[in-house]
């Protein structure tokens, strides 16, 4: 009957469209003759989550890329504003920043009508594969015995979610480094030695659930030097003053010496007197011919006067005959001039 051949091609019909609809849709998602994106990786930094791929090179055209992502508890696929992109990576909105979910994304690259094969990154939970970065130094209040720090975590946080790691040393080749842990972010380093250079470093630890951690990076260290405390200072003052005085009271009694000493000064610091050395020798032996040649020198090259030394008791008389000798010599000279 008429009626029985319609229903018979109707069915036929139904079952070509089931057979070719799911070819026809995966004709559409992809297309083998554009590559698809490589290096597919989510990268996160201080719960700061971005999707990332390596570019895909063709011969003419610009390369497109649309991002999905699904997460665990749902098996389907969402667009996460990255459709048809030029750049080649792609960061989770807001709404996706939730750290304990698990999250799956893919990506295809899109030139015009053509399309690639969709890559997915492996599973993704913020909490568990992120990297935490070193917490941020806001202040450091330095005294004689302690270090007052300010510090911040690199993301937002909640109240006993994380700790810091504190680790302190004097700056010395042999230092031994001290460890503290630490809730707060204002804290104190103390029972410090005054006038010391001391180095520390920090590191966050965000608390998971089941008492797990994350370690986080570890900050660069940083140095400061404790000042000496009030009493020392007041000590070290007084002390100073003290010396500088002392000098001062030294230095006047000195020139007060030597203002009234300074004659016998003078003659102590002079250089002893020292008979030449034919002299002398002549003094100990009177006897000698150098007598003679002194009565025979010339008078007009005779001295106006002559001194002699007497270096011993027996040369007296000597001496004395000298001496006449020397006057009347003087006396002719004088006569002569007259």
């Amino acid at each position: 009957m008429p009626w029985r051949a319609l229903l018979l091609s109707f069915f036929l019909l139904l079952l070509l469209l089931l057979l070719l609809g799911p070819a026809r849709a995966s004709g559409e998602e992809s297309s083998p003759s554009l590559p698809a994106p490589k290096d597919v990786k989510v990268y996160s930094y201080n719960f700061r989550n971005t999707l990332r791929w390596s570019p895909v090179k063709v011969e003419s055209g610009m390369v497109l890329y649309t991002v999905h992502f699904k997460t665990g508890a749902f098996n389907q696929w969402d667009e996460m504003n990255c459709t048809r992109i030029a750049r080649t990576e792609c960061s989770f909105p807001l709404s996706l920043n939730e750290r304990l979910w698990t999250f799956v994304l893919r990506v295809r690259s899109e030139l015009g009508q053509m399309t690639s094969d969709w890559v997915e990154a492996d599973p993704f939970v913020a909490e568990r594969d992120t990297t935490i970065g070193p917490p941020k130094v806001n202040s450091v209040i330095v005294s004689s015995d302690s270090l007052l720090i300010s510090v911040s975590p690199p993301f937002e946080s909640e109240e006993g979610t994380v700790q810091y790691k504190v680790s302190y040393w004097e700056n010395a080749t042999t230092a031994t480094k001290e460890e503290m842990w630490v809730n707060n972010a204002l804290f104190k380093i103390e029972n410090l030695k005054q006038m010391t250079l001391y180095c520390f470093t920090i590191e966050i630890e965000l608390m998971k659930y089941l008492h797990d951690q994350i370690p986080g990076l570890q900050r660069i260290p940083e140095c400061y030097r404790t000042p000496m405390n009030e009493t020392t200072r007041a000590v070290y003052i007084i002390t100073t003053f003290t010396l500088v005085g002392l000098v001062l009271i030294l230095m006047i009694i000195g020139l007060f010496f030597l203002s009234r000493h300074h004659k016998t000064i003078k003659y102590l610091c002079q250089p002893p007197l020292k008979i030449p050395s034919h002299i002398e020798e002549y003094l100990r032996n009177p006897s000698m011919p150098q007598l003679e040649e002194l009565e025979n020198y010339p008078e007009e090259a005779l001295p106006d006067s002559l001194s002699v030394l007497y270096f011993e008791e027996g040369s007296k008389a000597y001496g004395d005959t000298l001496a006449g000798d020397t006057r009347s010599h003087s006396s002719s000279g004088e006569s002569e001039v007259t």
